[in-house]
């Protein structure tokens, strides 16, 4: 499986994100074509996440193997964006999209005639781009990334329906609660950085299997 097709599993619902988002001013906040986009988005990622399954299977050592490229070069210290492939993210992304997809489709209905649809379509878009990206992420910088997005989209989520007092509340609440575990595993990637000299997380596991 090409890089880029694997690349495309979390790139299509942030694309349909983006077109949401453009296109909403156009076409007004209950228009239910941001609906459709998701639901195509989501089609095509499940469709893409199949294959990924099925090619790690048939893989040597169930991993494609995709080299990572640099990110970001600060003096000594260079960060590598890229993605994992392996059967056990295969099988999650999989999951996430199929869900996601069952998820899109019932909220057709389900928001029908809310006055935020595009809104709600928007965010789901993000939080599904997220929570993939979560999954695939090949070094711990790339997961913090992925995981505040996740976050970020999961806020707004919860208050989408601001205008309610619990909505708002709970809302609230997961922001505050989120940020604590932010910090938490903010601290611990430090600590893993510091300890090891790498953000890699398949350099990370080769160092816990060896006993470094």
């Amino acid at each position: 499986m090409p890089e880029l097709a694997a690349w495309s599993i979390f790139l299509v619902p942030l694309l349909s994100f983006v077109l949401i988002v453009v296109l909403r001013p156009i076409l007004g906040p209950s228009n239910r074509l941001s609906g459709r986009i998701t639901v195509a988005a989501m089609v095509a990622a499940f469709a893409l996440a199949l294959t990924a399954l099925a090619a790690t299977i048939s893989e040597d050592g169930h991993d494609l193997g995709y080299q990572t490229h640099a990110w970001i070069e600060v003096g000594s210290l260079t960060i590598n964006v890229g993605i994992v492939m392996d059967s056990l993210t295969a099988t999650m992304v999989a999951v996430i999209a199929g869900v996601s997809l069952l998820i899109q489709i019932y909220g057709q209905e389900y928001m029908r005639g809310d006055s935020s649809y595009s809104r709600y379509y928007a965010m789901m878009s993000l939080f599904t781009a997220a929570m993939l990206g979560l999954v695939m992420a090949s070094n711990l910088v790339l997961l913090y990334v992925f995981w505040e997005m996740v976050g970020l989209s999961s806020y707004l989520l919860i208050g989408h329906w601001h205008d309610r007092t619990a909505a708002a509340n709970a809302a609230k609440k997961a922001f505050i609660v989120t940020r604590l575990g932010d910090l938490g595993l903010l601290i611990g990637i430090v600590w893993a950085f510091v300890a090891t000299g790498t953000f890699e997380i398949s350099e990370l596991h080769e160092m816990a299997a060896a006993g470094t």
